[in-house]
């Protein structure tokens, strides 16, 4: 499994890290391969509180990836009308699997993914992600096959263990949870 990290100015970290933990554990504990790219269309990326970093990939394509994470954030907001980032985007249109967290579904609702299909995101932001899906559900974690949103902000670290689950079994998202001292327990099954 090898997965496309995005990460843009004005994210919100914890949206990013709570997954990031989570999934790089499934290498880090040595319980499948799994490799990952960090990857933006600029650089440093900089949240709304002066946090930086610096993307492994800046500008590249997204084609390749087995799967796509998009997190969310304050800048969501205006990158949903940013004709080129959402084109970047679409560059992993033969990704088979596309995941967001919080407001992060609104760039991907913006790049055409969610049309017709149910999704969530941060409850804050249900109406702002109306227009790109056929339904907004209010789940913590909603798992459709090829695409997986989740809620707010924390929600991230759930959508993390999951993911791990889909990847590697439930086995493993327990040894992980346990390792990351978090009380797990699934919105979603």
């Amino acid at each position: 499994m090898n997965a496309a990290l995005v990460v843009f100015d004005r994210i919100t970290w914890l949206d990013f890290i709570g997954f990031y933990d989570a999934v790089t554990r499934l290498k880090s504990m040595d319980l499948m391969e799994f490799s990952w790219d960090v990857c933006s269309t600029s650089a440093p990326v900089v949240d709304d509180r002066g946090l930086r970093m610096h993307p492994d990939k800046v500008g590249r394509p997204l084609h390749g990836y087995d799967m796509l994470f998009v997190p969310g954030g304050f800048g969501t907001r205006t990158l949903k009308e940013d004709a080129a980032f959402i084109g970047w985007l679409k560059t992993a249109r033969q990704t088979p699997l596309k995941v967001s967290v919080c407001t992060g579904a609104l760039l991907l609702g913006a790049a055409g993914y969610l049309a017709g299909r149910r999704a969530t995101t941060n409850p804050a932001a249900y109406k702002e992600l109306e227009p790109y899906c056929g339904s907004v559900v209010k789940q913590r974690v909603l798992d459709e096959g090829d695409i997986v949103t989740a809620g707010g902000v924390s929600a991230s670290i759930d959508l993390g263990l999951h993911m791990v689950k889909r990847l590697a079994g439930e086995e493993a998202r327990n040894r992980i949870a346990a390792a990351m001292d978090y009380p797990y327990r699934s919105m979603a099954e």
